[in-house]
Protein backbone atom coordinates (compact mmCIF):
# COMPACT_ATOMS: atom_id res chain seq x y z
CA UNK A 1 0.00 0.00 0.00
CA UNK A 2 1.09 3.38 -0.87
CA UNK A 3 1.21 5.80 1.71
CA UNK A 4 -0.28 9.37 1.56
CA UNK A 5 0.49 11.77 -0.65
CA UNK A 6 3.32 14.37 0.62
CA UNK A 7 1.95 17.69 1.16
CA UNK A 8 3.28 20.70 -0.88
CA UNK A 9 5.95 22.87 0.77
CA UNK A 10 5.33 26.30 1.54
CA UNK A 11 7.05 28.48 -0.13
CA UNK A 12 9.22 31.70 0.81
CA UNK A 13 9.80 35.13 -1.37
CA UNK A 14 12.86 37.47 0.29
CA UNK A 15 12.30 40.99 -0.56
CA UNK A 16 15.80 42.12 -1.24
CA UNK A 17 15.59 44.89 -3.60
CA UNK A 18 15.22 47.68 -2.86
CA UNK A 19 17.48 50.85 -2.55
CA UNK A 20 18.01 51.67 1.57
CA UNK A 21 17.88 55.54 0.92
CA UNK A 22 17.28 56.31 4.79
CA UNK A 23 20.35 54.18 5.53
CA UNK A 24 22.62 55.31 2.62
CA UNK A 25 24.00 52.10 1.82
CA UNK A 26 22.45 48.53 0.77
CA UNK A 27 20.65 47.14 4.10
CA UNK A 28 20.76 43.78 2.46
CA UNK A 29 24.53 43.44 2.87
CA UNK A 30 24.34 45.20 6.38
CA UNK A 31 25.81 42.37 8.49
CA UNK A 32 24.58 40.72 12.29
CA UNK A 33 26.57 38.77 13.98
CA UNK A 34 28.93 38.67 11.02
CA UNK A 35 26.37 37.51 8.18
CA UNK A 36 24.45 39.69 5.34
CA UNK A 37 20.79 40.30 6.16
CA UNK A 38 19.54 38.91 2.87
CA UNK A 39 21.72 35.48 3.82
CA UNK A 40 20.11 35.32 7.13
CA UNK A 41 16.60 35.72 5.98
CA UNK A 42 16.74 33.42 3.30
CA UNK A 43 18.66 30.79 5.47
CA UNK A 44 16.16 31.06 8.34
CA UNK A 45 13.24 30.25 5.28
CA UNK A 46 15.36 27.01 4.39
CA UNK A 47 15.96 26.48 8.06
CA UNK A 48 12.20 26.33 8.28
CA UNK A 49 11.34 24.16 5.87
CA UNK A 50 10.53 26.33 3.05
CA UNK A 51 10.88 25.18 -0.37
CA UNK A 52 11.61 27.15 -2.88
CA UNK A 53 13.01 30.06 -1.50
CA UNK A 54 13.11 33.13 -3.64
CA UNK A 55 15.27 36.58 -3.62
CA UNK A 56 14.02 38.90 -5.62
CA UNK A 57 16.99 41.14 -6.58
CA UNK A 58 17.28 44.92 -7.65
CA UNK A 59 19.58 47.40 -6.26
CA UNK A 60 22.83 46.42 -5.72
CA UNK A 61 21.69 42.99 -7.54
CA UNK A 62 25.07 41.24 -8.52
CA UNK A 63 26.28 41.99 -4.49
CA UNK A 64 23.25 40.93 -3.03
CA UNK A 65 22.78 37.97 -5.04
CA UNK A 66 26.31 37.32 -4.04
CA UNK A 67 25.77 37.02 -0.94
CA UNK A 68 23.10 33.80 -1.39
CA UNK A 69 25.33 32.22 -4.11
CA UNK A 70 26.08 29.34 -1.89
CA UNK A 71 22.51 28.24 -0.42
CA UNK A 72 20.17 26.26 -2.26
CA UNK A 73 17.59 29.12 -3.15
CA UNK A 74 16.28 31.01 -6.59
CA UNK A 75 17.37 34.23 -7.31
CA UNK A 76 14.65 36.76 -9.39
CA UNK A 77 15.84 39.98 -10.32
CA UNK A 78 12.43 42.22 -10.49
CA UNK A 79 13.15 44.88 -13.59
CA UNK A 80 10.38 47.01 -12.02
CA UNK A 81 12.40 47.28 -8.62
CA UNK A 82 12.53 50.75 -8.80
CA UNK A 83 8.07 51.17 -8.50
CA UNK A 84 8.62 49.68 -4.93
CA UNK A 85 7.75 46.50 -2.50
CA UNK A 86 4.71 45.37 -3.97
CA UNK A 87 6.23 45.15 -7.22
CA UNK A 88 9.16 43.17 -5.83
CA UNK A 89 6.12 40.60 -4.00
CA UNK A 90 4.46 40.10 -7.07
CA UNK A 91 7.27 39.42 -9.04
CA UNK A 92 8.16 37.07 -6.37
CA UNK A 93 4.55 35.45 -6.12
CA UNK A 94 4.41 35.31 -9.64
CA UNK A 95 7.73 33.07 -10.03
CA UNK A 96 7.16 30.62 -7.07
CA UNK A 97 3.46 30.05 -7.93
CA UNK A 98 4.15 27.91 -10.85
CA UNK A 99 5.24 25.49 -8.38
CA UNK A 100 1.95 25.48 -6.87
CA UNK A 101 3.26 25.35 -3.47
CA UNK A 102 0.93 25.15 -0.32
CA UNK A 103 1.09 28.49 0.06
CA UNK A 104 3.78 31.41 0.49
CA UNK A 105 5.66 33.46 2.99
CA UNK A 106 6.49 37.02 2.40
CA UNK A 107 8.87 38.58 4.32
CA UNK A 108 11.61 40.99 4.32
CA UNK A 109 15.59 40.51 4.65
CA UNK A 110 15.60 43.39 7.26
CA UNK A 111 14.39 41.99 10.55
CA UNK A 112 17.59 41.00 12.55
CA UNK A 113 15.07 39.17 15.00
CA UNK A 114 13.41 36.60 12.87
CA UNK A 115 14.32 33.01 13.90
CA UNK A 116 13.06 29.51 11.56
CA UNK A 117 10.73 29.30 14.85
CA UNK A 118 8.34 32.55 14.07
CA UNK A 119 8.05 31.13 10.56
CA UNK A 120 7.70 27.79 11.46
CA UNK A 121 4.20 29.22 14.16
CA UNK A 122 3.04 30.74 10.49
CA UNK A 123 3.27 27.14 8.84
CA UNK A 124 1.73 25.34 11.84
CA UNK A 125 -1.15 27.29 11.74
CA UNK A 126 -2.17 27.60 8.57
CA UNK A 127 -1.92 24.03 8.27
CA UNK A 128 -4.24 24.30 11.10
CA UNK A 129 -7.22 25.29 9.15
CA UNK A 130 -9.39 28.33 9.34
CA UNK A 131 -7.35 31.63 7.71
CA UNK A 132 -6.30 31.97 4.41
CA UNK A 133 -3.41 34.01 5.30
CA UNK A 134 -1.36 34.11 8.88
CA UNK A 135 0.44 37.46 9.50
CA UNK A 136 2.99 38.17 12.65
CA UNK A 137 1.73 39.97 15.20
CA UNK A 138 4.06 43.08 17.49
CA UNK A 139 4.15 46.48 17.84
CA UNK A 140 0.30 46.40 17.97
CA UNK A 141 -0.37 45.58 14.36
CA UNK A 142 -0.22 42.77 11.93
CA UNK A 143 2.37 42.43 9.62
CA UNK A 144 5.21 40.51 7.57
CA UNK A 145 5.98 38.10 7.77
CA UNK A 146 3.00 36.65 6.01
CA UNK A 147 2.12 33.69 5.02
CA UNK A 148 -0.60 33.31 2.39
CA UNK A 149 -2.94 31.17 0.50
CA UNK A 150 -2.62 29.92 -3.04
CA UNK A 151 -6.12 31.85 -3.55
CA UNK A 152 -4.66 34.77 -2.60
CA UNK A 153 -1.87 34.93 -5.34
CA UNK A 154 -3.28 36.61 -7.52
CA UNK A 155 -4.26 39.51 -5.69
CA UNK A 156 -0.29 39.35 -4.24
CA UNK A 157 0.79 39.43 -8.11
CA UNK A 158 -1.20 42.52 -8.91
CA UNK A 159 0.05 44.56 -6.05
CA UNK A 160 1.80 47.49 -7.53
CA UNK A 161 4.22 50.72 -6.33
CA UNK A 162 4.46 50.73 -2.53
CA UNK A 163 1.69 48.91 -1.58
CA UNK A 164 2.94 45.92 0.01
CA UNK A 165 1.05 42.53 1.31
CA UNK A 166 -0.54 44.49 4.44
CA UNK A 167 -3.15 45.33 1.74
CA UNK A 168 -3.78 41.96 0.94
CA UNK A 169 -4.22 41.35 4.64
CA UNK A 170 -6.43 43.99 5.04
CA UNK A 171 -8.55 43.13 2.25
CA UNK A 172 -8.73 39.02 3.64
CA UNK A 173 -11.79 38.01 5.51
CA UNK A 174 -10.13 35.56 7.70
CA UNK A 175 -5.93 35.96 8.96
CA UNK A 176 -4.77 34.59 11.99
CA UNK A 177 -1.81 36.39 13.80
CA UNK A 178 1.12 33.91 15.99
CA UNK A 179 3.51 36.21 17.68
CA UNK A 180 6.87 37.80 16.77
CA UNK A 181 8.85 39.21 19.55
CA UNK A 182 10.56 41.98 17.92
CA UNK A 183 9.65 41.97 14.65
CA UNK A 184 8.97 45.77 15.40
CA UNK A 185 12.75 46.23 14.90
CA UNK A 186 13.62 46.33 10.98
CA UNK A 187 17.09 48.17 10.00
CA UNK A 188 15.81 51.06 7.95
CA UNK A 189 18.39 53.74 9.97
CA UNK A 190 21.92 53.70 11.25
CA UNK A 191 19.80 54.08 14.54
CA UNK A 192 17.82 50.80 14.12
CA UNK A 193 21.43 49.24 13.09
CA UNK A 194 22.72 50.01 16.19
CA UNK A 195 19.92 49.11 18.39
CA UNK A 196 19.80 45.52 16.23
CA UNK A 197 23.04 44.80 17.19
CA UNK A 198 23.88 46.70 20.70
CA UNK A 199 20.42 45.65 23.24
CA UNK A 200 22.37 48.01 25.82
CA UNK A 201 21.21 50.79 23.02
CA UNK A 202 17.41 49.52 23.31
CA UNK A 203 17.11 49.64 26.60
CA UNK A 204 18.74 53.07 26.76
CA UNK A 205 15.58 54.23 24.58
CA UNK A 206 13.13 52.36 26.00
CA UNK A 207 14.50 53.93 29.93
CA UNK A 208 14.60 57.60 28.54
Amino acid sequence: MSGAPTPAPVAAVVLAAGASTRLGRPKQLVRIDGEPLVRRAARTALAAGCRPVLVVLGAAGAAVGGAVADLPVRRVTNPRWLDGVGASIACGVRAVAAGRPAGCIVLPCDQPRLTAGVLTALIERFAAGGAAAVACGYGGTAGPPALFAPELFDRLSALTGDRGAKRVLRGCAAVAVVDFPGGDLDVDTDADLLRATDPAAGSAETSG
